[in-house]
């Protein structure tokens, strides 16, 4: 199956960041230019330029400005006010070695998707186009600059998909390595019920005793091979405490379940029951297997899953698009609105047209904080919003199977595991090689 590319490999949780700017719900006007008089001067000057681009004092303040009121809702650990400056002027010095080489590509972002993200902006801001218009202007922000802005900033995204995903290789001998870890977890991951007929045999039974605790124990084999149903036959001999229910234990890892129990019941189907019972210290044992989950060799459970995609911006944030989303839970929740509409009318994922399904996946298919968010869903459950290291995702379970994967998806799945374990440290290293081919000229204060 083949996913949408937006989904398998994405930039380092620090890109997202970077990229937050200043407005955001939550964070009031006053409450910027009071951070912002801590370090803004009267007049604005060049702190640093990068290729072709400048970085402004006056920019500089506002992610400073923006980065305090962070630090304050989230305490603890918070640099000196020297480092941070050093942390975010750092920042925005890697965007614009980004954006310069993403333009520098010639990659192409469609209006209609550019569309899409400022439409996003202005609702997650409670603001139409217009009136985001007006806001821009208000603040002396030409929004043809704006729209080149966010432009730019979707083409450096696509940019890292590219290049980070064209330097990661996975060898043959570690997909080999990684299968063969995986088919050893999923042995170690069966789960078993069981139901039993128990004979008990008391410590030190005298011979007579246990004569007649194993006629007891034939008489239950011969009403089975009579075609008696187990259940029947265990409410009315066995002498295990969940004979009431028919002797079933319950669902269970078989690592939780007596080793001579997961022995005599290895080679049964379910349904079937041991030939000979099993004798433990407690007594005499005839099981049944009921159920048994996961262990059979190339069987995965798929999960046939929809979301709806946020992508931050300069104009919004992580945090706005997290509020969003929360409204979005809200509104299918309640029964306002329809999880698909919602997805089709604001999603910025490629899924967007199908209502954000994203088909059946199976593991290692998406990154790993969409998936765990994902597995721990339930059927028809809705997820919290979710920052992983693309965007905000609220995610919904559709349905979930068990199905046969051929060796040839087990290889390709493997793959896809490796190249995410190598995705940061590839991405990390793309991003040195650019800065040291880029032309970065601090500048230091004016007098």
């Amino acid at each position: 199956m083949m996913l949408p590319m937006n989904l398998k490999r994405k930039g380092p949780a620090a890109v997202l960041a970077l990229l937050a700017t200043l407005l955001g719900p939550g964070v009031s006007a006053p409450a910027i230019a009071q951070a912002t008089a801590l370090t803004t001067k009267a007049a604005d000057y060049i702190v640093a330029i990068v290729n072709n681009e400048l970085v402004t004092q006056s920019e500089l303040d506002q992610r400073l400005a923006r980065a305090r009121i962070e630090l304050q809702r989230n305490p603890g650990g918070a640099p000196a006010e020297a480092e941070l400056r050093r942390q975010v002027l750092e920042a925005l010095i890697d965007e614009r070695v980004l954006i310069t080489f993403a333009r520098d590509a010639g990659g192409r972002i469609e209006d209609h998707e550019l569309d899409r993200a400022i439409a996003n902006i202005a609702t997650v801001n409670q603001l139409t186009q217009d009136q985001l218009r007006e806001r821009l202007r208000a603040e002396g922000t030409d929004f043809t600059r704006f729209r080149a802005n966010i432009r730019d900033q979707m083409l450096a995204e696509r940019a890292r998909e590219r290049e980070v995903g064209g330097r990661i290789r996975v060898t043959e001998l570690e997909i080999e390595a990684l299968l063969a870890e995986e088919r050893a977890k999923r042995a170690g991951d069966v789960q078993l019920n069981l139901a039993q007929i128990m004979i008990t045999v008391p410590e030190g039974a005298s011979p007579a005793v246990l004569a007649e605790r194993q006629a007891l124990l034939r008489q239950a084999q011969q009403r089975l091979a009579a075609g008696e149903p187990f259940e029947a036959v265990a409410r009315s001999v066995s002498e295990d405490p969940n004979r009431q229910r028919g002797g079933e234990i319950g669902l269970r890892p078989a690592a939780r379940l007596p080793d001579l129990f997961t022995e005599a019941v290895k080679g049964l189907e379910v349904g079937g029951v041991t030939p000979e019972a099993v004798r433990s210290g407690a007594g005499f044992h005839l099981l049944k297997v009921v159920d048994r989950l996961g262990g059979e060799a190339g069987m995965v459970v798929q999960t046939r899953a929809r979301h709806i995609l946020l992508r931050p911006s300069a104009r919004l944030t992580p945090e706005a698009a997290s509020q969003r989303l929360s409204e979005m839970r809200e509104q299918v929740l309640s029964g306002q609105r329809k999880f698909e509409d919602l997805a089709r009318q604001y999603s910025e994922d490629g899924s967007a047209g199908a209502g954000g399904d994203l088909g059946w996946a199976g593991p290692g298919q998406f990154v790993p904080e969409f998936e765990q968010a994902m597995n721990g869903l339930a059927p028809l459950g809705i997820s919290q919003p979710l920052v992983s290291r693309f965007g905000v995702h609220l995610i919904q379970v559709l349905e979930r199977r068990q199905a046969k994967q051929d060796p040839r998806q087990a290889r390709e799945q493997a793959r896809n595991i490796l190249r995410e374990r190598k995705y940061e440290q590839a991405y990390t290293e793309w991003m040195e090689e650019l800065r040291s081919r880029a032309y970065i000229e601090m500048r230091e204060p004016p007098l």
